[in-house]
């Protein structure tokens, strides 16, 4: 695999109904400079805005993954992905001209055709990958669904499913290495269960749905009258049971195709993440939900990794973004409880803040009087302080602004922190802030030595008036 970052070397365009919506809708995928990653532009709307395809913006997981970025959304795009992705296509820029990607047949294949006849060719840039160090896992023992990723030198990825049916039990794939998705995976089509049509179409899905793009799966005996009966329903013609236990309109490229498929799906939910992964990922039972879920998890894990490797540097030469007086009118606290004394930078997903500590500190009396240490949980108070700043910035009257701890996690101290240390947090978003929640993943440094790290969730509430 090439180590350069890949786009396509010109546009192309493919037609087609979205699955749920029935809508026609056209999708053209464009060449895109080196680290721009995958972003929708939905055309049809004013403004032409964009959806960047990552995690963080996943909004609904119900047959199929939608994003949405500024009230803007996509929907079904992860067989658009799958190919992207798996044909190692690290940037794309993605007009579309209506709310959901064309489901064409069901698989990833006439995608990857498109590609094929568009070209792909490398960038100057080298290909950015996320390399796992330690096991990372999703599960959700409810669902039976479990979802972990290995350190190992490349990608590739095993799928177990299981439907407790007797046409659909146990079916296990495997993808070796990216190369083999072509072969391998593009083209395994979605399925969907005989009897799951009615209750889809009383969901309002499926409109676009069609036995040709779809693999109808019966797990029970029906007659003919009732394949006849929902044949009417969706306005489709009159077709039989197979021995298989499929309606009879098509005929599997593989004995294992829905297992080949739900890899496909999981291939194009990893897509956001939003960079190539070297790692080994075991999945049971996935779907869109813990798919996203375990994509996001991968995104924090690379947020973490980042911030690990980018210690903050403190020159007391440089003026202070902030001083402690403006610390002191965008935060509630006040003396002994206000700990923090500068912001040295801020952006939109990140701020570090600084502490200066001496052996006057109302804690050190007593913590202790022989061997004077800061307590871990005011260590913590401190990196959330400096994060209250970073989130109270994104409201234009952070003075009216108050946040509330809800979840601490993963916190682990690395060293003691004494006076005359000098106490440095960089603080950076994991995700963007939602219904007023907040989570960030916060260190503290005294020089280059990281003395303590965790993940902080808090609640942003509006204060009451007098």
């Amino acid at each position: 695999m090439s180590e350069k970052q890949r786009t396509l070397k010109r546009e192309v365009t493919l037609s087609g109904r979205g699955l749920h919506t029935g809508v026609e809708v056209t999708i053209t995928f464009k060449p895109a400079p080196a680290d721009h990653g995958y972003v929708f532009v939905r055309t049809d709307l004013e403004g032409r805005p964009q959806i960047k395809a990552i995690a963080d913006h996943v909004t609904e997981t119900l047959r199929g993954t939608t994003i949405e970025q500024n009230g803007v959304s996509v929907a079904t795009i992860e067989h658009a992905m799958a190919a992207l992705y798996g044909m190692g296509i690290d940037n794309a820029l993605i007009e579309i001209d209506g709310p959901e990607a064309p489901i064409l047949d069901g698989s990833s294949i006439k995608y990857v055709e498109a590609f094929r006849e568009a070209g792909i060719e490398e960038q100057d840039a080298k290909r950015d990958y996320f390399e796992v160090k330690e096991k990372i896992a999703y599960s959700d023992e409810e669902r039976g669904v479990d979802l972990m990723i290995y350190p190992d030198d490349h990608l590739s990825i095993n799928v177990l499913i299981d439907y407790n049916s007797k046409v659909l039990g146990n079916q296990y794939a495997i993808l070796n290495k990216r190369e083999d998705f072509e072969k391998e995976i593009a083209m395994a089509r979605t399925f969907v269960f005989f009897h799951e049509l009615e209750a889809l179409a009383r969901q309002n899905k499926i409109k676009g749905g069609d036995l040709d793009n779809a693999i109808v799966i019966l797990d029970r005996k029906v007659e003919q009258k009732e394949i006849d009966r929902v044949a009417d329903l969706f306005h489709k013609p009159h077709i039989k049971a197979n021995s298989e236990g499929i309606l009879s309109n098509v005929e599997l490229h593989f004995p294992n195709e829905p297992a080949r498929h739900k890899l496909l799906d999981l291939m194009g939910d990893i897509a956001l993440v939003g960079k190539p992964i070297k790692g080994k990922i075991v999945a049971t039972r996935p779907g869109h939900k813990a798919n996203t879920e375990f994509a996001r998890m991968i995104r924090r894990a690379i947020k973490k990794a980042e911030a690990q490797k980018d210690i903050p540097v403190y020159d007391p030469n440089v003026p202070p973004l902030m001083d402690v007086l403006e610390v002191r009118r965008r935060l509630p606290h006040r003396y002994p409880f206000l700990l923090v004394d500068k912001i040295l930078y801020m952006d939109d997903e990140s701020v570090v803040g600084l502490k200066n500590l001496t052996y006057d500190e109302l804690f050190f009396q007593g913590h202790f009087p022989d061997e004077p240490v800061m307590p871990g949980v005011l260590q913590i108070e401190f990196m959330a302080q400096v994060g209250g700043m970073l989130v109270l910035s994104t409201v234009p009257d952070p003075e009216n602004y108050g946040t509330y701890f809800l979840k601490i996690d993963k916190v682990k101290f690395k060293s003691k922190v004494v006076p005359g240390d000098t106490l440095i947090a960089k603080v950076v978003l994991s995700g963007p802030i939602r219904r007023g929640i907040v989570t960030v993943f916060a260190q503290a440094f005294v020089g280059n030595r990281l003395v303590v790290e965790g993940e902080l969730m808090a609640q942003v509430f509006r204060k009451k008036k007098d």
